[in-house]
């Protein structure tokens, strides 16, 4: 048998996440004396998957699926499940995969444990570590069901190279026009920057930088970090920042492994639509902030002044190290 894993991709790339599912997979499988067998849709080159262990690679092409369509995917998941005799199908925590999950887990009959954060506890009971409460705990989920569906939190394992000679196949599903009955009309991609979804580290800005004509100190101390920009939602309400940068509880969530918070107070929605990041760093002049309670590094200060100081200091070290 084999676990089954979804490789998530755009443009036909694959995202980061479909490696961290393949490190995690191949610990599974060793763990329950399974191979790992990958499903990508419209993906271009799947040969990496291999160093992270993968041992098969079903591959999709179809026009059809250029477009995410969580309906149509989960059918094309589910038959591949089938075809391999998967008991164990593991996809990430994307906001497409939450799409995704539960039409899956329909399909599958299948126990779905979502936010996975290690690998399980036992396969003798099915029992797997998740996140709770936006983060804030964690619990231990039994799953009782012949199929089991995980959906893993982002950078909750990491990338682990496991070098394997994945083969790879075509797979053809069977797919009928009612799969095809909601279509998008339009798709509007951010471009020529780090999103906050694949983003290792990630500044975002509040109302303490007082306007959008500061925001350039938030965008060059995201350039010199490889960073991803964000903001809060009040910064998006007013305009100050497109909302796609929004992030939080009503928007979008982060998991990165540092995440920067300058001129933010930390309201409790906020928080938590981060907290799964690893490191949270706050700057703010208000000692009294209540991000600080959550940050693991804090520095009480004037933005216009640390942030500038931060990028200098930054820019030397590159320098130094170059």
């Amino acid at each position: 048998m084999s676990i089954l894993i979804y490789t998530e991709s755009e443009e036909g790339k694959l995202k980061k996440s479909a490696f961290e599912l393949a490190s995690y997979a191949k610990d599974l499988a060793k763990q329950t004396g399974n191979t790992v067998t990958a499903i990508a849709i419209n993906t271009e080159d799947t040969s990496s998957l291999g160093n992270y262990g993968v041992d098969k690679v079903l591959k999709v092409k179809d026009e059809k699926l250029n477009s995410f369509n969580a309906r149509t995917y989960a059918d094309v998941i589910q038959q591949a499940a089938k075809q391999e005799g998967a008991k164990i199908v593991i996809i990430g925590s994307t906001t497409n995969d939450k799409y995704l999950a539960p039409l899956l887990a329909v399909q599958l009959e299948a126990g779905y444990a979502s936010n996975a954060v290690a690998l399980p506890e036992s396969t003798e009971p099915f029992r797997i570590k998740r996140t709770a409460f936006s983060n804030k705990a964690f619990n231990t989920t039994e799953i009782n069901t012949d199929i089991k569906l995980i959906g893993l939190a982002k950078n909750s394992f990491g990338l682990k190279e496991n070098q394997s000679n994945a083969v790879e196949e075509d797979f053809l599903p069977s797919l009928n026009d009612t799969d095809f009955s909601i279509k998008p009309e339009s798709v509007d991609k951010t471009t020529g920057k780090i999103t906050i979804a694949d983003a290792e580290i990630v500044v975002s800005g509040g109302r303490g930088l007082k306007g959008p004509e500061n925001w350039g100190m938030i965008e060059e101390l995201a350039s010199v970090l490889g960073a991803a920009t964000a903001c809060s939602k009040p910064v998006s309400d007013m305009g100050w920042r497109p909302h796609d940068e929004h992030v939080g509880q009503t928007g979008k969530p982060v998991a990165s492994n540092l995440y920067i918070a300058v001129g933010i107070s930390g309201a409790i929605q906020h928080l938590a639509g981060i907290n799964a990041s690893k490191v949270k760093v706050v700057i703010n002049n208000d000692p009294e902030a209540p991000f600080f309670k959550a940050a693991d590094y804090g520095v009480v200060g004037d933005a216009f002044e640390v942030v500038p100081a931060l990028i200098e200091k930054l820019k030397a070290f590159k320098a130094q190290n170059s």
